[in-house]
């Protein structure tokens, strides 16, 4: 048996590897591939079962003040036509999750400079009051008291990525944030009971084999509720406009199947960048340890100005269609749709990261 069969077996008894010995699964071809997609795939099985939480993402904002170098709508695009929506666009749109099926509305944005604690908070409320759905938020790092207060007005869950644990690359990528910021505001997250999400972008430039097994490994130390991966793809209007994926495709995916099987109970989205890598990406990934789907239920006539990267699927569809279509993904794959929030499975420890 190679030493690679022998860190996935050891991994699989609940064993955590070194970097060195992660690298060398990510390496992995052919039957080894498989298994690790297998074992994944029966990880979710046996902690999560047949089930795939819908989580509805409102993009309600591409406002951004922030410049980082792979982001389609930062700061410094001046292609990229800015919208904000009302917090009556943003209530019905959180309807319409519900009643197409979606246990949590994610509300997602740029950090936008104008979306002040208290304007959220009260949007939060009224979402809570209509819907009584999971509500996480996504909009960038906050201060301690704007965390308690969105806690207090109804946000179950926060979604934060560090990114990449390269100090260098985070700190060349985003000009305007330090590595040390985000990881105090998912400190302050967890201590306020927040459940917790973080991930990365798998295959930055000038990523090795490496650090994205560090950043598997900081990932699992952080001990999340929600671990939130996908591809790097270089928008055409950023400084990485001219870099190449990586050229084993699988590498992303493998990824992925390395997450769930060293973090049994996380939720892991098939995040959208998966289905831009290419058309059923998404579906692969739920077949390799993810088991929660994101249907965007942005209204039409903002999503393609919210285009983080190049290619974005179902950007010329209204939420109704893309309901449809996700249902019918799901059925494909002989899985059903999660009922209820979809809340962590993790207990809560108050552990810092």
């Amino acid at each position: 048996m190679t030493a690679a069969y022998e860190t996935l077996n050891r991994m699989l008894a609940g064993s955590i590897p070194d970097a060195v010995e992660l690298a060398g699964l990510l390496k992995a071809q052919g039957k080894l591939t498989e298994r690790i997609y297998a074992s994944a795939d029966r990880t979710r099985a046996e902690k999560h079962g047949s089930a795939i939480h819908l989580r509805g993402i409102i993009e309600f904002s591409n406002v951004c003040k922030n410049n980082c170098w792979y982001c389609g709508i930062r700061c410094g695009n001046s292609k990229v036509k800015r919208y904000r929506m009302s917090a009556d666009e943003i209530a019905a749109s959180a309807r319409n999750a519900l009643e197409w099926g979606c246990g949590t509305v994610v509300l997602q944005s740029g950090d936008d400079p104008l979306l002040n604690a208290g304007e959220l908070a009260a949007l939060l409320r009224r979402i809570k009051l209509e819907t009584g759905m999971a509500i996480t938020l996504s909009v960038g790092v906050r201060t301690r008291p704007e965390l308690e207060a969105l806690k207090e007005a109804g946000c179950d869950r926060y979604l934060l990525r560090f990114e990449t644990t390269s100090n260098a690359l985070f700190t060349a990528m985003h000009p305007d944030e330090s590595f040390e910021d985000r990881i105090r505001c998912l400190n302050d997250l967890r201590a306020l009971g927040y459940q917790v999400g973080s991930g990365f972008m798998i295959g930055l430039p000038g990523v090795t084999l490496e650090m994205i097994a560090n950043d598997i490994l900081f990932a699992t130390k952080l001990r999340l509720d929600m671990i939130g991966c996908g591809p790097f793809l270089p928008h055409p209007d950023t400084p990485f406009a001219d870099k190449p994926l990586i050229e084993d495709r699988s590498l992303y995916y493998k990824a992925i199947a390395m997450l769930r099987i060293l973090n049994p109970y996380a939720h892991i989205p098939a995040t959208t960048a998966f289905d831009a890598l290419e058309p059923n990406g998404r579906n692969l990934v739920l077949c390799r340890g993810a088991n929660v789907f994101m249907p965007n239920i942005t209204p039409g006539k903002y999503r393609r100005l919210y285009q983080l990267y190049p290619n974005k699927p179902c950007v010329d569809e209204e939420g109704s269609a893309c309901a449809v279509c996700v249902r019918g993904r799901i059925a494909g794959l002989d899985r059903e749709i999660g009922s209820g929030p979809g809340h962590s499975i993790l207990k809560a420890e108050g552990d810092t990261i």
